[in-house]
């Protein structure tokens, strides 16, 4: 039959010993009592580690520890409490007993490696200890005892509970104490009583707790030398001292239960009432608390990181914000301490753990938490590969483009900036400009379009060498008209600094035109930022003609498009503060949309001198902005803030335009023709504030008014209302005054 004989060993789910034979890893850790030797394992299903505890078997071993290795074994398999050793399985064969749990480590090791210091050591103890009382309260109840409290019985898991175990020795209430084995050699740690029975025996758990008093010396002032030790607190807390005179009490019967003893060291400025044990025992009841509960501990939470240990807030926050998160028990709010104890997290862990959930929460219904990952965006972009930004995560952000909530579109033009690089070049150079461009020109509210605009200026490097003449230079031109002023200082800005990506044609015919159309501007500051940027393009010109022109077919180098002007449209402007997120509902009900309340005067055509004393009066350019519009700061602040929407003038509809704008759009000026007396109207046309949309024809965006001819220009809109007027009112005079009398005739 030996034929049909199977190792045990080899079929079991679990590989004992260590898990490499690296010469450099951490030696073994020390045996936890005699009964054990402890080593090292892992899950051969997924890796994970676990710890392994093996106790001999065979001749020559002493019975007796035999069964109290096998006693143990029952108990810790009987006995499931969230602080009390895991169990996980058990093999016995001729020559061993194997007994494998949880990965843990012994807390006598612990404390040589990690001895507590400082803030931060006592309140990894108030944890240890809050978790070490609610196990032998957990015993208490079900009518159990330890009688075997100490080092060797508590162990540390990797996020720096403690664990209760060496339930070799653990019996019920109703047997008493048990005796000590006349080969057992006396300890300091044990009570009292057990030497001399005279002082009495007090309740089932006296001898638990004077040991627990023990620990706590030991803790904090090393292996314990003696009994009369004791009388010495040493380094031991101040918070810690009354509960522990009370443990190590002579008299059995003064000593505190473990529950009582729980309960008031839990009190508000007692010595397990710290940050650490507080968000430990939130977090063990997170998914039964309230939602406002829920919401309030996670806001409050990252300021508290800092002072949380690092192990506590790898292995037992981490995962619980993860779990909140994927069954929907928690809000944005999670979103900021995630992501801060994220990045302890090596780049392959975090792409593991972090990423998935990330890219389902993108897909999320919720807007709020939407919003809060395209805020958060940056700190975890550089861990998102580019493969799953442009398959997984661009698609859901697109979306935003089109919501109808101002604080999301906003969040996710700005977002732009960060995704773009990630995305593969048929985005870059379809899609994302489209979407870009279809909020340049068609949304409500002047700081979306302004930031539109900024974005678009931003990302010039990253766009396709084709995208970039084809999109960029009459987007920007269009810009240039958009009757929000900070939109058109934008405009401005962008030019200069992405003029890298211009070739001289292009920047005589397409840059120049819009940018000297803005030297007449309204708004002081764009005016001077219009005249820096023309005389920046000019210079780039004259550098062109004096090496000898541009040869037909030169385009701008791709290494010249990221050094746009002054370091980059990054350097040299900054995002418009719109203030959407405060003013949402405003703008929801109807407010929205942040054009001027009247256009800028329009000047009429020029006129002779002897035909301006009879040409009815008009407005002349006003030099000072007008009262519907911010002014725009002076001099060279590009980095100035907008101002908030708040601070303007909603209109509640847009500008008005002229006739001639219906039509075909006019042809440029011919280089021949002097240049126009006036701006084209900021209202760009006919289209105004709700006729921006991509289809327009981006070939003409840039296109000038027509010149007026020799034979003098057309009569103007405002002309020819008057006009209409005045006949209007002359045949009303002429008529027949009062009203007609019957059988009156009607005089010839």
């Amino acid at each position: 039959m030996w034929l049909f004989s199977r190792d045990p060993v080899r079929d079991f789910p679990f590989e004992l010993g260590p898990p490499d034979a690296d010469p450099e890893a951490e030696p073994l850790p020390d045996p936890p009592a005699p009964l054990w030797r402890l080593l090292r394992g892992r899950r051969k299903a997924d890796g994970a580690p676990v710890s392994v505890f093996a106790h001999s078997l065979g001749p020559g071993v002493d019975p007796g520890a035999t069964a109290l290795a096998r006693a143990g074994l029952k108990r810790l398999r009987s006995l499931r409490h969230p602080n009390i050793l895991g169990y996980l399985d058990s093999l016995e064969t001729e020559q061993c007993l194997y007994l494998v749990t949880e990965a843990v480590t012994p807390l006598r090791r612990h404390l040589r490696l990690h001895p507590p210091s400082g803030d931060s050591g006592e309140q990894e103890v108030a944890w240890g200890l809050q978790r070490l009382l609610t196990a032998l309260a957990f015993l208490g109840v079900s009518g159990l005892v330890h009688h075997a409290l100490g080092l060797d019985a508590v162990f540390v898991d990797p996020g720096g509970e403690w664990k209760l175990g060496g339930l070799e020795r653990v019996a019920a209430t109703s047997e008493g104490t048990p005796t000590r084995a006349p080969s057992d050699p006396p300890r300091p740690q044990d009570p009292p009583e057990l030497s001399d029975p005279s002082r009495g025996k007090g309740d089932p758990w006296a001898g638990d707790m004077w040991r627990l008093g023990c620990l706590i010396w030991e803790v904090f002032n090393g292996p314990l030398p003696r009994p009369g030790a004791l009388r010495s607190f040493g380094k031991l807390p101040p918070g810690l001292i009354p509960p522990f005179s009370e443990l190590v009490a002579a008299d059995p019967g003064a000593r505190p239960g473990p529950g009582p003893l729980l309960e008031r060291l839990q009190r508000p400025g007692a010595f397990l009432a710290c940050a650490l044990v507080r968000t430990g025992l939130f977090l063990e009841h997170f998914q039964v608390r309230d939602p406002s509960e829920r919401r309030t501990f996670l806001q409050e939470l990252p300021p508290l990181l800092e002072s949380l240990p690092g192990p506590f807030r790898r292995h037992k926050l981490l995962p619980r914000l993860l779990e909140a998160l994927e069954l929907g028990s928690a809000d944005a709010s999670a979103l900021p301490p995630l992501l801060q104890v994220a990045k302890v997290l090596e780049p392959p862990e975090y792409q593991e753990r972090i990423v998935p959930i990330l890219v389902r929460l993108f897909s999320s219904p919720e807007r709020g938490l939407r919003l809060r990952l395209l805020q958060l965006l940056e700190e975890y972009i550089e861990f998102l590969p580019e493969a799953t930004v442009d398959s997984q995560i661009f698609p859901h952000v697109a979306h935003g483009f089109l919501d109808s909530n101002p604080a999301i579109r906003e969040q996710t033009v700005k977002s732009m900036v960060l995704l773009a690089p990630k995305l593969g070049e048929g985005r870059r150079g379809g899609e994302l400009p489209r979407l870009l461009l279809r909020v340049q020109g068609g949304d409500a509210l002047g700081p979306l379009r302004c930031n539109a605009t900024l974005c678009l200026g931003r990302l010039a490097p990253h766009l396709p060498a084709q995208t970039r003449r084809r999109v960029l230079a009459p987007a920007l031109a269009r810009a240039t008209r958009d009757p929000f002023p900070p939109a058109r200082a934008a405009a401005v800005a962008a030019f200069a600094a992405t003029h890298g990506c211009y070739a001289p044609p292009e920047v005589a015919t397409r840059v120049l035109p819009p940018l000297c159309a803005l030297t007449v501007d309204p708004h002081p500051g764009v005016r001077q930022q219009a005249f820096r940027a023309i005389r920046s393009f000019l210079e780039q010109l004259e550098a062109a003609a004096e090496a000898g022109g541009v040869q037909e077919g030169d385009t701008p180098s791709a290494a010249a498009v990221p050094g746009g002007g002054a370091g980059g449209l990054g350097a040299a402007v900054s995002w418009a503060v719109t203030g959407v997120t405060s003013l949402t509902a405003r703008l929801m009900g109807g407010e929205g949309g942040a054009a001027p309340a009247e256009p800028p005067p329009t000047q009429g055509p020029p006129q002779s001198p002897a035909e301006t004393p009879a040409a009815p009066p008009k407005e002349p350019p006003s030099e000072e902005p007008p009262p519907e519009e911010p002014p725009l700061e002076d001099g060279d602040g590009w980095d100035d803030d907008w101002g908030s929407l708040e601070d303007m003038e909603l209109p509640r509809s847009p500008p008005t335009s002229s006739p001639e704008d219906l039509g075909t759009p006019p042809q440029p000026p011919t280089p021949t023709e002097p240049p126009p007396s006036a701006p084209p109207p900021a209202g760009g046309g006919d289209e105004g504030e709700g006729g921006w949309g991509v289809g327009g024809e981006w070939g003409t965006e840039d296109a000038w008014e027509a010149l007026p001819s020799q034979h003098g220009p057309p009569p103007g809109r405002r002309q020819r209302e008057q006009q209409r007027r005045r006949e209007l009112e002359a045949k009303r005079r002429a008529g027949p005054r009062g009203p007609q009398k019957l059988g009156a005739r009607k005089l010839d």
